[in-house]
């Protein structure tokens, strides 16, 4: 690849943008969004990140309501060579203050509701500026666009250039920043792109969210390194998309959504007659819900596997078997080991750490320079921390988790950051936080808790102290009260144990 050229991301895109340009990109419920549309819009976003002091390498924060401005606020950054970085919406200010602490942002994008806490919290950390966005594109950042020009410019960007910064939970409680260029971008684009065999006519139906790897770049990215129009719902209802799978070729979803569409009764074979490809990811799809799905619908799910550090790392195949409980091969350009704790390769069918290197995988986490070598082998190999086997053709299952990640409707969800909040409240002597199956949401979030002998202290206490600390989808779906957990003859913790005990709470 030409070093010279400008590898900026969006300049890929426009590089793919049908011959009219007046071809729909985005159907939304308040109308439709042309190419035309999106390259102006973006280019007078652009400006307006222009004129509050954002320059190339500044970070950008965006906590806001999921919206077709919203996209193409990410798409402007990405046209001046800001560092995107999106935060889940359910976020409380306190989980928000440390990103902003961390990150440094030159500019913060929020909803118009919290612009006084905002400006009041961040007023005096480095922030220039609190702009909002509303659900429905209002706000002051759109308010500064109508009164500027659009910036036609692309900045000049190299491969190793930083696109997007996006922080994943970390198993000491603190939450990492793992620093994607646009190389990396651009390169698992267009390998999803071929692999899953984009046809000229495809329409994809959107209804992820698009502050997480699978909504913002996997979905959206493939659409438009397609030209594709998206058909963009800003959440997931299932009778919506009900009605809108006939009018689509490609839908991308979380376990949960295809659960929920199971137990949809519209939802029969006509409402799939058109499309061409299932794709699930974000968490494990559960094998009797890719046979229901399989017996009701002729479609064979295409489940794949990534990670916020890498986007897209293996997927089963588009042509060829897709097996249940499977997440296929590795990825065009993407090399992938099943490895001991020592980094040496373990022999096919026996279970180790999956291990990967390729144009895809991140660059490194943001200020975090040691955590950065630690979660790489001397010989370039990103360790996952996901256990793994690899059968002799190269397939792989994920079998677990090293660092007991939580995944609950499709979100992450690492125990220790739950506990050390659980663990603030005076009434508590310890918890430990497990992951247990749940029929809609994979996994829920459970907490087992021992109280100080003597108190009297309830799941409605520890519920309601939660719920001014952390997201919604952290907190547990269940709490329960024990006087003393599991421990090993070394005193740890059996969250094993704890798992096999409370197996069954949701069934």
């Amino acid at each position: 690849m030409n070093k010279s050229t400008n590898q900026n991301l969006y300049r890929l895109f426009q590089s793919r943008f049908p011959k009219d340009i007046d071809n729909i990109f985005l159907e939304h419920a308040r109308g439709t969004l042309s190419f035309a549309d999106l390259e102006l819009t973006s280019g007078r976003y652009a400006a307006v990140l222009k004129s509050s002091g954002v320059t190339k390498g500044d970070r950008v924060v965006v906590q806001v309501s999921k919206s077709p401005e919203a996209v193409l606020l990410y798409l402007a950054c990405l046209r001046v060579g800001a560092v995107y970085i999106p935060l889940n919406t359910a976020y409380t200010l306190a989980e928000v203050s440390y990103f902003i602490d961390d990150a440094k942002p030159r500019l913060i994008v929020c909803k118009p509701a919290m612009q006084e806490q905002f400006s009041s919290a961040f007023a005096s950390r480095g922030a220039a500026v609190v702009l909002t966005m509303a659900g429905d594109g209002t706000g002051s950042f759109s308010d500064r666009a109508l009164t500027l020009e659009a910036d036609p410019a692309v900045i000049h960007s190299a491969e190793n250039d930083l696109a997007a910064i996006l922080y994943t939970s970390g198993t000491t409680g603190r939450s990492k920043g793992a620093m994607l260029t646009h190389g990396n971008l651009s390169s698992n684009a267009l390998v999803l792109h071929e692999y899953w065999g984009w046809e000229p006519d495809d329409v994809l139906l959107h209804a992820l969210p698009i502050f997480h790897v699978h909504g913002l770049f996997v979905a959206l990215h493939c659409a438009l390194l397609n030209a594709s129009k998206v058909v963009f719902h800003t959440k997931f209802e299932a009778d919506q998309i009900v009605k809108a799978l006939p009018h689509v070729t490609v839908f991308m979803g979380v376990p949960t959504f295809y659960t929920r569409l199971l137990e949809t009764p519209e939802f029969d074979l006509q409402t799939c007659q058109n499309i061409r490809l299932f794709i699930s990811g974000s968490a494990p799809l559960l094998t009797e819900s890719f046979t229901a799905f399989e017996n009701l619908t002729g479609h064979k799910i295409l489940e794949r596997y990534g990670m916020t550090e890498a986007g897209m790392i293996t997927s089963n195949p588009y042509e060829g078997e897709r097996i249940a409980g499977s997440v296929g091969f590795a990825l065009p350009g993407v090399t992938a080991r099943v490895a001991d704790q020592n980094g040496a390769e373990r022999p096919h069918g026996e279970v180790g750490i999956l291990e990967i290197t390729g144009a895809n995988v991140f660059a490194g986490y943001w200020q975090m320079p040691e955590k950065t070598a630690e979660e790489f082998r001397a010989d370039g190999y990103f360790i996952t921390g996901d256990m793994a086997v690899m059968d002799e053709t190269g397939r792989i299952e994920i079998v677990g988790r090293a660092k007991d990640l939580v995944i609950s409707g499709g979100f992450n969800v690492y125990p220790k950051e739950v506990e050390t909040i659980i663990d603030e409240i005076p009434e508590v002597t310890e918890s430990a936080v497990i992951g247990v199956p749940h029929p809609d949401f994979g996994e829920a979030v459970t907490a087992v808790i021992v109280a100080n002998e003597g108190n009297t202290l309830g799941a409605d206490n520890v519920r309601a102290y939660l719920e001014r600390k952390l997201a919604n989808f952290k907190q547990p779906k269940r709490i329960i009260i024990v006087s003393k957990l599991p421990r090993n003859a070394m005193g740890k913790v059996q969250k094993k144990a704890l798992r096999e005990q409370y197996a069954g709470i949701f069934s």
